[in-house]
């Protein structure tokens, strides 16, 4: 029996060439927030604590959603 959805592929045209979605800019933005966490959790370790707040707010409210979103 026939499938009646439509195959969808990519533009390449086989199932291989699939697109990715994250440039290297999204990267580069992801890479720089994981660095900026790793760097606050490591501050909250060594006790300063208005630092590490600081810097954990801009990790996952700026620079992860920025990341994704550009």
């Amino acid at each position: 029996m026939p499938s009646s959805r439509p195959s969808v592929t990519s533009a390449g045209g086989g199932p291989a060439a699939r697109r990715f979605l994250l440039t290297r800019r999204n990267l580069v933005i992801l890479a720089a927030a994981v660095a900026v966490l790793v760097a606050g959790y490591l501050t909250l370790a060594a006790g300063h604590a208005s630092l590490a707040a600081a810097l954990l707010v801009v990790g996952y409210c700026v620079l992860v959603p920025l990341g994704i979103a550009l």
